[in-house]
Parts: structure tokens; sequence; C-alpha cells
């Protein structure tokens, strides 16, 4: 038990130096990205085993699941595949970015981001659709670019940050509702479900714990609505942002000429472009609690391992002079 301690307080040593690296250094050219090389090597590898049949997308899921572990037992880094997964200086900076321009006035400016963070049809939303759009996907995609490549980096290491990039990834690609996708994309997007489920709950908490005085707003809101949600995880991280920033996300949308009758999740007026800024705050103080968390989990494994490490020299040197 006291060596496993260790191994996870070295881990999350090493997945909190990732992200402060992610901070500091930000999204690499996509042309050198190892996600978008995967990516591109994925879609290769579709267009060669694609069958309308569920079996072929779970041998697809499965090799690209061995890919993504395979890079992390390379990397022979927590640190470092922590920093390739997770992408939260690169949300953060889009989405603020795209509150801006609405904020301004600019609603084509920002309806031209928007596809860079979002897949809905951005070409009728007015500026609380956009401010919608961005906060529930700045919400959701806080579990997929940070929380669950931190979670899985901490229980398994280098393996599970990139193995679970590899699963998010194939997800966005292949694990939607399309006819082409609906089952050879089946086995992808129940994978990422499975490898959600505890870091949406865990986002869910920690945005209660950094906003105390919604916090109890927010685990009861999360209680009540998320599970009207269609997705398991993504229901509860959109609730929580919604219920820490007092507005209401959901409702109908667009992914072009399908739409989608979606639930409201919160309560409060519904957004606008102003509050763009505070849900990127609060996916700003999230980040930083939980990295401070790794971070002090880290020196208290090591004062322990040193405490250990001196207490067993004073049994040797007492051994030695007994003898």
């Amino acid at each position: 038990m006291t060596d496993r301690l260790a191994t996870v307080g070295v881990r999350s040593g090493g997945v909190a130096v990732g992200l402060v690296l992610d901070q500091i250094l930000g999204e690499p050219p996509n042309a050198v990205h190892p996600v978008a090389v995967f990516g591109t090597a994925m879609t290769a590898l579709e267009r060669r085993i694609w069958a309308d049949r569920r079996a072929n997308g779970v041998v697809y899921t499965g090799i690209g699941l061995t890919v993504g572990i395979g890079a992390g037992k390379l990397a022979r880094s927590t640190a470092l595949a922590v920093t390739v997964a997770v992408a939260a200086r690169e949300l953060r900076r889009v989405a603020a970015a795209i509150g801006d321009q609405a904020a301004d006035g600019d609603l084509d400016a920002a309806r031209a981001t928007l596809p860079s963070l979002v897949g809905r049809d951005p070409s009728e939303l007015d500026g609380s659709g956009i401010a919608s759009a961005v906060i529930e996907s700045l919400a959701e995609n806080a579990v997929d670019a940070m929380v669950a490549p931190v979670f899985w980096g901490v229980v398994v290491g280098a393996p599970g940050a990139l193995g679970y990039r590899a699963i998010n990834t194939m997800d966005a690609m292949v694990g939607h509702r399309s006819d082409r996708f609906r089952r050879f994309g089946w086995a992808a997007a129940r994978l990422d479900d499975a490898a959600n489920w505890v870091p949406a709950r865990l986002y869910a908490t920690a945005v209660a714990v950094t906003n105390p005085s919604r916090g109890r707003t927010v685990l009861d809101l999360v209680r009540r609505d998320a599970g009207a949600h269609p997705s398991p995880n993504a229901g509860v991280a959109e609730t929580a942002m919604a219920a820490a920033i007092g507005r209401e996300l959901g409702g109908p949308l667009r992914y072009g000429t399908r739409t989608e009758n979606r639930p409201t999740l919160g309560d409060g007026p519904r957004p606008e472009p102003e509050d763009i800024r505070r849900a990127v705050a609060v996916a700003t103080r999230v980040e930083r609690a939980i990295t401070a968390t790794l971070a002090a989990a880290w020196l208290v494994s090591a004062g322990r391992t040193a405490i250990r490490g001196r207490r067993a020299e004073r049994r040797t040197g007492r051994s030695a002079r007994s003898r």
C-alpha cells in the first residue's frame, strides 16, 4: 500500500508539471501535434475497415486504444503525456476570443470562429445562442481536455493520459449519431462515456468547491437536471457550469440538417456574451485548484518517502553499531 501511494504521489507531481507546461507552451501546430497525427492515421484506418457494423467499430477502437496506450509507454513520462493530452489553455483562449467578438457586437466574426469549438450550426445563432454554445462546449471540454486526462494520468500514468486522449479523439471522429457512424462509432462512444464518467463528476465537485457561494446550488442542480441530458457526462459538466454562473443552458440546437431538442439545464436567464468570461473564470479556477491539489499530493508523498528513508538509515546505523 505504501509503495502504491508513493507511485500515485509521483504521478500527481508529473501531472501537475504537465498542466503547468500546457499553460506555458500551449498547443503545437497541427502539422506536428501528436493528437492531430493520430487523428490523420485513424481517418485512414476508418476508410480501410469501415462497414456498417459494430464489430468493425470495435476493431477500430481497439487499434486506436492500443496505439494511445503504446505511445504513453514509449513516452515514459507522465508530465510529457499530460502536456500532449490536455488542451486547457487553448480551450479557454478560443472561448474568450469568441466571447469578446460577440460582446463587441461582431456576431459574424463570432459565428465564423465558433466551429473551431462546437459542432452545431452557427449560422442563425444570436448573441445569446453563441454564448450558450460556447459555455456548454467550455464545460464539456473542460472534462475532455483537462480533468479526464489528468485523472487517468494519476491513475495509470502516461499510458492512461494518452490512452484516454486516443479514446476521446476517436469519439469525436466517429462517435456521433450520423448514418455512417451510428453502428461503426458505437464502441468509441461507449468507451468514451465510461472513461469520462468519474472525471465528469470530479469536475462538478471541483466547480462546487471553487465557487463556494454557489457550491450547494451546483450540487443540487446537477442532481436535478444532469440526468435529462442525452450524454451521461456532458449533462453533469454543463449543469455544473450553468449553476456556477447562474444561467440556463441547453434547449434546442441544430447540427447541420439535424435538430435536437435538448433539455434546459440550471436556473436563471439565458446567457449573454458577457457571461462567457465568467465561465472561463470558472474553468480557470478549477484547473488551478486541481494543479495545486496534485502538487500538494506530490509534496506530501515526497515528504513521507524522505522520512521513511531517514528512519531506515537510523535503523541501519543502530544495527551496525550493535555489531
